[in-house]
């Protein structure tokens, strides 16, 4: 059944249909019916609030396939969440229940099941009538921590990636599938029928392409800064998939470029969403940003608009709120949500700018980061690169560019000044950096996506 025709009734336990697999265990789906994991039996979760937090994704994987439509509401919990900000998502989602794949985790004050991947029996057939809400944190949020929810539909409503008549398909991603951009992976291969190689953190990044290679994988997303590690890792000979997909940061014409590249034959699509708006779109023709052509389309279920610089989107796709006392409003009085990327168009595209809480304002001018990174990333020399603020007494802040070398040989003062060169024959003179820095690596966030902070 193709996604986008999965009624609001549907349930991952009748659904699934593939072999899911980490690099311990794996279970098939094709084969497995009406079975159980947990230490608990499944119908004492109906009508719970559950909050999801095994260590591993197979066991958060399985979680969810058991308690969708048992479970009053799912909460997904990703790696990293801890302490006064897992309390906290607990109060406002009103966890009621943990599932855990290990007893030695710090869980809320909740009654706490155990999912033991390795043991499984028989369960009777349980009647899952609720419309489970699907609760996921926002990425990129500092303070109390951001909880959206969606449904089941929604999260399966965009078009799967397009793939060849009768090929095999076996998809993986470098997100983790309790993140929007993995859970969106994880439910198009689960309810498409294909195979699922996941990510683990006990890996090297060598020793996963190595694997996902030896696995046939055909299909795999992850951010630009994903892809920009696979670029500079050896093991990438091994791994030739088909379809290469980028999500979560602004695809730049440099990481479009470098793996159409290395990946000839694979079609290279970059995809924009986020966990409020949804899967928007995917651009396949390998050049950044979209056609102007996407906005206002009245045939479209995905309506997009620009109002104020930055890009708002209605959608069946987005989240229905946002959850918790206090919550702030998702959806203005139209039902769009403001996605906060600043955008412009440009030679009938546009391209994205920047986030609106990671502008740097030098002495009143607003810099985004991305505009200055994409710049410095087209030097043959650079294999990725960060822009931070910088702080000065005079203006306010400056902007400081870190960067990682293709070649660590190239680390000298005139490489310093050909990447100078090229921002100041393409950036307004403010957005020059004022320093560079070389590096050995770009941090990210738990989500794959470039840290970005204060610096100085």
């Amino acid at each position: 059944m193709p996604p986008s025709e999965i009624s609001s009734r549907a349930r991952l336990a009748d659904l699934a249909r593939s072999r899911v697999s980490d690099d311990r265990a794996f279970i098939d789906y094709r084969t497995e019916r009406n079975m159980t994991r947990l230490d608990t039996p499944p119908e004492s979760f109906f009508g719970a609030s559950v909050l999801i937090q095994p260590r591993e994704q197979l066991a958060a994987a399985a979680a969810m396939i058991e308690l969708d439509g048992v479970a009053r509401r799912i909460v997904l919990v990703p790696p990293g969440v801890t302490g006064t900000d897992l309390a906290a998502v607990a109060e406002d989602a009103e966890v009621d229940s943990v599932v855990v794949d290990s007893r030695d985790v710090s869980t809320p004050r909740a009654r706490v099941a155990t999912l033991d991947l390795s043991s499984f029996r028989s369960a009777p057939a349980i009647e899952r009538v609720h419309d489970t809400e699907w609760i996921l944190l926002t990425s990129g949020t500092s303070g109390r921590p951001k909880l959206v929810q969606h449904s089941l539909a929604g999260l399966t409503g965009a078009d799967p990636a397009p793939s060849a008549a009768g090929a095999v398909e076996v998809w993986s991603t470098f997100y983790d599938i309790r993140r929007y951009g993995g859970l969106q992976i994880f439910l198009r291969a689960l309810i498409g029928g294909r195979d699922l190689a996941l990510s683990s953190p006990r890996e090297s990044l060598e020793h996963q392409l190595s694997r996902l290679g030896r696995a046939g994988v055909t299909s795999i997303s992850g951010t630009p800064s994903h892809w920009r590690k696979v670029l500079m890792c050896a093991a990438r000979a091994d791994f030739k998939p088909d379809y290469v997909r980028l999500s979560g940061e602004t695809a730049d014409q440099a990481a479009l470029d470098a793996l159409s590249a290395r990946f000839p034959d694979a079609a290279v699509e970059h995809a924009y969403a986020s966990t409020e708006a949804g899967v928007a779109f995917a651009v396949a023709d390998r050049r950044e940003g979209f056609p102007e052509t996407f906005l206002n389309k009245a045939d479209s279920a995905v309506e997009m608009k620009i109002v104020d610089g930055t890009l708002r989107i209605r959608s069946p796709r987005a989240a229905s709120r946002y959850v918790g006392p206090g919550a702030p409003v998702l959806k203005d009085d139209e039902g769009f949500v403001d996605t906060g990327d600043f955008v412009e168009r440009r030679g009938g595209r546009v391209h994205f700018l920047g986030r609106k809480g990671g502008i740097i304002n030098v002495g009143g001018q607003k810099v985004a980061p991305e505009e200055v990174e994409a710049v410095i990333n087209t030097n043959e020399l650079v294999a990725n690169s960060r822009v931070v603020a910088r702080r000065n007494p005079i203006t306010g802040a400056v902007v400081a560019a870190e960067i990682v070398l293709r070649r660590a040989a190239d680390a000298t003062e005139d490489s310093k000044r050909r990447i100078m060169a090229v921002c100041r024959e393409r950036l307004d003179p403010y957005k020059v950096p004022v320093t560079l820095r070389f590096v050995d690596e770009i941090p990210l966030t738990a989500a794959g996506k470039i840290g970005r902070s204060a610096n100085g």
